[in-house]
């Protein structure tokens, strides 16, 4: 009987087994989870929508003190901050993939990302007060028809070309937004990164975590920050080198995990 009890568990945990070897492989073992979250939780939608009411409320209290000699704006991110763009990241989880550039741009060509929940209502809430919005994004110049055609779509205020501001030569936003700001006065920033308000926080050298506690009074305030449990500068900090594979990357992981 013991022996019967031993070869049944054995075939139990043996598919068990497998299946963490193949999911090891992919690395997808602690991604699923996120992409899911995304997609179906009340949470997401509860924190997206929070952020952004936090966002009109923060909007009149900026537009009360705003400089009268330039125009005002609010300057957002795209991914994952006004589009959602987790059936991409679905798919390459089924398909055994990591991210690439060729799938990506074939996914943001289509222009049929569906919105963060509270985006749309909140850009149109600033623009009834005459505050533009700018788009600025990491997405390559090579996608901006595509870019623009999703922004259109769900008619956001100010989907054109002179309100689109992709990365033409350097994911580092702090000089669009230093351009923006020569003729705006730039009353609220939106992103799902630190790096969509400023670029102090990934600077080399610098610990983020410390960075954000000495700016934390502008988070709610002037800074609006979308959750994005997917993909993130944050994973940086857990990969010595750039050419890490998948499989060392998801060691990595692992590897940093807080536990007891």
């Amino acid at each position: 009987m013991k022996k019967v009890l031993t070869l049944t568990v054995l075939s139990f945990l043996l598919p068990l087994s497998l299946w963490a070897q193949k999911n090891n492989k992919t690395g997808y073992r602690d991604y699923t989870n996120a992409v899911l979250w995304q997609q179906h939780s009340g949470e997401f939608r509860a924190l997206a929508f929070q952020a952004y009411n936090f966002a009109r409320l923060s909007l009149l209290e900026q537009l009360k003190n705003a400089d009268t000699t330039k125009r005002n704006c609010v300057v957002v991110d795209i991914d994952e901050t006004v589009l959602d763009n987790s059936p991409y990241q679905g798919f390459e989880i089924q398909h055994g993939r990591s991210y690439d550039l060729k799938t990506w741009t074939n996914w943001t060509s289509k222009g049929i990302a569906d919105t963060i929940p509270g985006a749309f209502g909140f850009l149109k809430f600033a623009s009834r007060f005459n505050v533009e919005v700018f788009y600025v994004s990491n997405r390559l110049g090579t996608e901006f028809d595509g870019t623009l055609h999703n922004l259109k779509r769900f008619g956001f205020p100010n989907a054109d070309a002179a309100h689109l501001v992709l990365n033409e030569s350097t994911s580092d936003k702090e000089p669009r937004r230093q351009k923006i700001k020569e003729q705006y006065n730039i009353l609220l920033l939106c992103g799902d990164n630190l790096s969509d308000f400023s670029n102090v926080f990934y600077r080399e050298q610098k610990i983020t975590t410390e960075e954000v506690n000495r700016a934390q009074q502008l988070f709610g305030t002037k800074y609006i920050v979308i959750p994005n449990p997917m993909y993130g500068d944050w994973e940086k900090q857990f990969y010595p080198r750039k050419d890490l594979k998948e499989t060392e990357r998801a060691e990595q992981r692992l590897n940093s995990l807080k536990t007891y």
